[in-house]
């Protein structure tokens, strides 16, 4: 089943089959927007068929409660993917934690529009999927990336030298976290002792 999510500017979906053939345009369009941001990417990024077999793989990894892939769009036009976010490595018993990565095109930038988003998929992974803490990390450099967290509530927890091998090199990241305010902790209270 997909999930949708709606706010006053955006309609943001669980990622499914459907998404190949845009999610293969976002990459087409923002590949220099990205690159100074992102990992490297894998062989075949922009093609629909790559797309096809992750999102395929998305939707049986969300089934399985491994990770939330979102996208989202203007609302009222989804023709067009303006960005993504991911919750992955959904981790539970006592840790109850994932890891956030987003990315919007580079045209849609400064508009509020990824803070948006992270509000409304945040709120589903803190009261749907009732995680405890999410982290994110970004490049010191970064510096727009980190005031978004900053307003999202996260909060800076240190650095990691050598995080994440980013545009040829490795690179240092701020690891940041936003922790549930209101998690229930008597999920604890059935697990035997």
């Amino acid at each position: 089943m997909i999930k949708q999510l709606d706010t006053p500017r955006l309609t943001i979906e669980s990622i499914n089959l459907a998404h190949a053939t845009p999610l293969a345009d976002f990459f087409l369009r923002n590949d220099a927007h990205l690159a100074p941001w992102d990992p490297p990417r894998p062989a075949g990024v922009r093609s629909a068929g790559f797309w096809e077999a992750e999102c395929e793989r998305a939707v049986i990894e969300a089934s399985e409660g491994r990770v939330a892939r979102w996208v989202f769009y203007m609302r009222g036009d989804k023709a067009q993917v303006i960005g993504r976010i991911n919750y992955t490595q959904i981790a539970r018993g006592p840790f109850q934690s994932c890891i956030l990565g987003y990315a919007i095109d580079g045209a849609f930038e400064r508009r509020g529009l990824m803070q948006e988003a992270l509000a409304a998929t945040i709120a589903h992974a803190f009261d749907v999927m009732q995680l405890h803490r999410i982290q994110a990390s970004y490049i010191p450099a970064n510096v727009r990336s980190g005031r978004l967290l900053q307003r999202l509530g996260f909060r800076r927890e240190g650095v990691a030298p050598k995080y994440l091998f980013i545009n040829g090199e490795w690179r240092d990241h701020v690891i940041t976290a936003l922790l549930n305010p209101q998690f229930d902790d008597s999920v604890f209270q059935t697990l035997e002792r």
